[in-house]
């Protein structure tokens, strides 16, 4: 890296000789402009508009104009700026980090030890841990009298610069005035959805999709030339995307946990469709407020000891009915009491090894209920 400034910071009567480096890059793929007829390069000029002669860099001055007049500073008349000629760094304050506002982060930089001893350099390190805040500065960079933030970053010093005040705008948005309502269902479905896709933030697991794709269709180009096909070479259609405005939230909420709670095998998701009649019972009794949950396909429904454990008294007919459609009471070893059932109940329940010969004839006069296989 290159140094682009040095100074020193100014902590007190302290003096902390620094260096300056850029901490960001850009990784974008640089492009430059070209002539669609014959591919020539596009330069731009610096033309005069008055003599129409092409101007050097060096013959360029700045000016300002207002009311129809202009002036023009000379970049000797800039240079004798007061704050132009500082190459101080000046702590004003130190405040708890939390109460920077993150838009009025602008540009970072590294400051590296610009002397034969670091020791005022690491005085300041170590201050700035032990008080675990920041330290609000003020310096000049590149005709510019800026604010910023000295933190630390593995052990080396920070300077991040601030936005002014006057170059955040507010913002007002009439639409946001309007009396929306959301109700407690959307809100728990939508914080369901954030638990859902709750994590600790790691920047490598990212990928700059455009520059990636970007490069793949620049060596695709070098490869086939003018016949370069980007649906062959992307596998989708140019400008294919996701378009229009979500109008039934509470779907759109279901459809994303679905999706992301959905890491099941497709099987499973197809056996959650199918059973749809013996799974409805359960979804009933259930708020409408919680996410529908996934069936895993290894434990389609309870063990045949649950099942048995769960039976309401022969009495109580719908109730036993009810639960003999919903969990498929034939596959039960104790199945005897299945002969006290309506004739609603599956025919599954006289094929079980362990039921009465009445059992076997009640079931039998079952018309219209689907059989089950044993497990």
């Amino acid at each position: 890296m290159r140094a682009i400034w040095k100074g020193a910071i100014a902590f007190g009567l302290v003096n902390v000789p620094v260096k300056v480096y850029s901490a960001t890059e850009d990784h974008d793929i640089s492009l430059h402009q070209v002539h669609n007829a014959d591919g020539g390069r596009i330069r731009y000029q610096r033309r005069c508009e008055v003599c129409s002669q092409v101007i050097d860099y060096s013959d360029i001055e700045k000016a300002f104009e207002e009311d129809g007049r202009t002036v023009v500073l000379s970049k000797e008349e800039l240079k004798a700026i007061p704050a132009e000629n500082s190459h101080e760094i000046e702590v004003v304050q130190f405040v708890p980090s939390e109460q920077l506002e993150p838009m009025m982060f602008e540009k970072s930089y590294y400051l590296e030890p610009d002397s034969k001893s670091p020791k005022a350099y690491v005085l300041l390190r170590r201050a700035l841990e032990d008080t675990d805040r920041v330290a609000i500065v003020q310096f000049a960079l590149r005709e510019k009298t800026r604010l910023g933030a000295l933190r630390i970053k593995d052990d080396v010093l920070v300077l991040q610069s601030l936005l002014w005040p006057d170059e955040v705008r507010e913002a007002n948005f009439p639409s946001l005035e309007a009396d929306v309502r959301i109700s407690a269902q959307e809100r728990d479905m939508s914080a369901a959805l954030v638990e859902s896709m709750a994590a600790d933030f790691d920047p490598a697991s990212f990928t700059d999709d455009y520059q990636v794709q970007l490069r793949q269709l620049i060596e695709a180009k070098l490869e086939q030339g003018e016949s370069l096909d980007t649906e062959e070479t992307f596998g989708v259609e140019a400008g294919e995307g996701s378009k229009g405005e979500v109008i039934d939230l509470m779907e759109a909420l279901k459809r994303s946990l679905d999706r992301k709670r959905g890491s099941g095998s497709a099987a499973g998701s197809a056996g959650d469709e199918a059973g749809g009649d013996s799974g409805g019972a359960a979804g009933e009794g259930e708020e409408e407020t919680k996410p529908a949950r996934k069936r895993s396909a290894s434990a389609p429904a309870k063990s045949a000891a649950a099942k048995s454990a769960d039976k309401p008294p022969a009495g109580k007919t719908s109730s036993s009915k009810s639960a003999g459609d919903k969990a498929g009471a034939a596959k039960s070893s104790e199945a005897k009491g299945a002969a006290s059932k309506s004739a609603g109940s599956r025919s599954a329940a006289a094929k079980s090894t362990a039921a009465k010969p009445a059992a076997k004839s009640a079931a039998g006069k079952a018309t219209g209920t689907r059989a089950r296989k044993p497990a």
